[in-house]
């Protein structure tokens, strides 16, 4: 089960219950992937709500690795979730919200 205090969340990702944490090592991965020189600058970037797909397989998919899960973003967007593109984006966004807190998601 998730613990929303260590900034766990669960979510339906390719029919099978998983565990998503963005880790200080995740954390670390994102800011490489959206070249962003610290965390400040992450978390504005996720601030603007302008998330593109491949955004949002990065997110997910560094969450998933973050909880220990070896799953890389190709095989985060083969991945089917319940709501389709805005079931992407609420994963997303519950993620962000568990790391950061709401006022950043």
């Amino acid at each position: 089960m998730a613990n929303i205090h260590r900034g766990e969340i669960e979510a339906e990702i390719g029919g099978a219950r998983r565990r998503l944490v963005l880790t200080l090592g995740a954390l670390a991965e994102l800011e490489s992937a959206f070249g962003a020189d610290d965390l400040v600058a992450l978390t504005e970037r996720f601030g603007t709500g302008r998330l593109t797909a491949r955004d949002l397989t990065r997110i997910i998919g560094a969450g998933l690795r973050g909880a220990g899960e070896a799953a890389s973003d190709d095989d985060v967007a083969a991945m089917a979730v319940a709501g389709g593109a805005q079931g992407y984006v609420r994963i997303a966004a519950d993620l962000i919200a568990a790391t950061f807190g709401d006022a950043s998601a």
